[in-house]
């Protein structure tokens, strides 16, 4: 996972930055061609994740143009040296930061502004029957969500299995 800290050039008219740039990303060790870009909107206290796809897992570039979201990643490849750790970023419209998130990690984000525009780019293409995912309170993981108690989740995301529920072969496997 890599955290993208943008040179931001800002003056009395606004600001303009890259938020992609394949030949930097590549140096950066992020060589992903990137075939999807997503907008999500959301409300304050909507939670969303933590997915994955399987058959055709999707590396993320993340960030917010409007509002601001706590984002998760979570290592669920069965054999890696990280399996079940997790990582959390600020990302907001003010900070600019971007979150790459590699293929094979679960990813959610909660929303902590009244409204927030969530945009990402995806190294593959989402297929509905490749959908999985793991609960966003589960224990074993323990992701620090802050002081939500009651998120507002999809029917399908307050149905999604803890970790240890999950049949191993559900999981990504880990490639060095």
């Amino acid at each position: 996972m890599y955290v993208v800290e943008p040179r931001v050039f800002g003056d009395e008219r606004g600001f303009f930055f890259e938020s992609y740039h394949a030949a930097r990303f590549r140096e950066a060790g992020i060589a992903v061609e990137f075939v999807q870009d997503n907008h999500s909107q959301s409300v304050r206290g909507t939670l969303r994740g933590l997915h994955y796809q399987l058959a055709h897992p999707q590396s993320k570039l993340c960030r917010v143009v409007r509002g601001e979201v706590l984002d998760v990643a979570v290592d669920i490849r069965r054999g890696s040296p990280t399996f079940g750790q997790w990582t959390t970023v600020l990302l907001s419209e003010e900070n600019q930061r971007e979150i790459f998130v590699p293929a094979g990690f679960a990813h959610g984000f909660l929303v902590l502004s009244e409204r927030a525009d969530f945009l990402y780019k995806c190294g593959a293409y989402y297929y509905p029957d490749d959908q999985y995912g793991i609960a966003w309170d589960d224990p074993q993981i323990g992701v620090e969500w802050g002081s939500v108690a009651d998120p507002i989740l999809s029917d399908k995301d307050r149905r999604l299995p803890r970790l240890a529920d999950v049949p191993q072969e559900h999981l990504p496997p880990y490639q060095r």
